[in-house]
């Protein structure tokens, strides 16, 4: 089932899913970049701070997968995808970027690490394309809050009704 995150209820569970699910990308992503925790506490807070609303994918009363969204006046941000290691696999991804896709009504942008090739095809898999070095470049200065190595080493995926701008 998929629900809408309480942010002050679930907060643990979000930062431990996060956590969990991103140790995929130890040994991916530049070392300068990988921290452990990969997400703290206090950079998710942030993160929901700033309007990134988190949403479940619970089964039995535990959550196992969260995602983001985010609105940014003519696009919507999917931020901070991860399912639980144990639970990988079994379409909780896919379930949840479609709800919250169903949810967009403008284009839909989604960064990631440009060698994380497991999200990249997910991604891929549910209809985004990769766009150009040239655009992500400028994408995620506009969109994003991220430092200049990570723009470096990241792409941007957009849904099929992105035009170039």
């Amino acid at each position: 089932m998929i629900t809408k995150s309480d942010e002050k209820r679930d907060f643990n569970s979000i930062y431990e899913i996060i956590n969990d699910a991103s140790i995929a990308y130890k040994g991916i992503i530049p070392k300068d970049r990988w921290k452990e925790p990969y997400m703290s506490k206090n950079e998710l807070e942030i993160q929901i701070n700033e309007g990134v609303q988190f949403w479940n994918y619970e089964k039995n009363n535990e959550i196992l997968g969260v995602m983001g969204i985010q609105f940014k006046n003519d696009v919507t941000l999917i931020r901070h995808a991860y399912v639980r290691t144990d639970s990988r696999q079994k379409g909780i991804g896919g379930k949840l970027l479609n709800h919250l896709v169903d949810m967009a009504r403008t284009p839909v942008l989604i960064g990631t690490w440009k060698d994380a090739s497991w999200a990249i095809r997910f991604y891929k898999k549910h209809g985004f394309k990769l766009l150009s070095d040239e655009e992500k470049n400028k994408l995620l200065k506009i969109y994003w809050t991220i430092p200049e190595r990570q723009v470096e080493t990241s792409i941007v995926l957009a849904s099929q009704n992105w035009k170039n701008n």
